[in-house]
């Protein structure tokens, strides 16, 4: 079966292969160590895992999983607003879970950030997690 021949325009050329940007992201929690909370390329968003620190003290939510999910949550929440994008826009999550016995209940706080089709995504149990925070969470988002 021969290829098509496909001709692309200057913009779609551009959404290909914009190079990479590191964007700011006022609202999330202050980075604590030598990573961007978030970067952006080719019409890509992605967020680096999000745990439970309080953007506005920088302290922790409670020790308490469900708890920890929702400001987890939060967090990606705040720092998609900042990017003009929402929970709608997550097309792959990556769960991280220092215990795996925590999932039903992580679940059930996850599904209640989407409203429409829920993004594609990978749950795994960590072991541990730095800080000692019971859950961590990573984003896709796409333009």
């Amino acid at each position: 079966m021969p290829f098509e021949s496909v001709t692309l325009s200057e913009s779609d050329l551009k959404e290909c292969f914009l190079p990479k940007t590191v964007p700011d992201t006022p609202s999330a929690p202050s980075a604590v160590g030598p990573y961007s909370i978030a970067t952006e390329a080719g019409g890509l968003v992605f967020l680096s895992g999000q745990v439970a620190l309080i953007p506005e003290t920088g302290g922790r939510s409670a020790d308490d999983v469900v708890e920890q999910t929702h400001q987890v949550m939060k967090n990606i929440g705040g720092v998609l607003g900042d990017l003009g994008l929402g929970y709608d826009d997550i097309v792959k999550t990556t769960v991280f879970l220092a215990d795996m016995a925590d999932y039903p209940a992580v679940n059930e706080v996850y599904g209640s950030y989407f409203k429409g089709s829920v993004p594609a995504r990978s749950a795994i149990q960590a072991g541990a997690l730095p800080g000692g925070f019971l859950v961590e969470v990573e984003v896709v988002a796409a333009r």
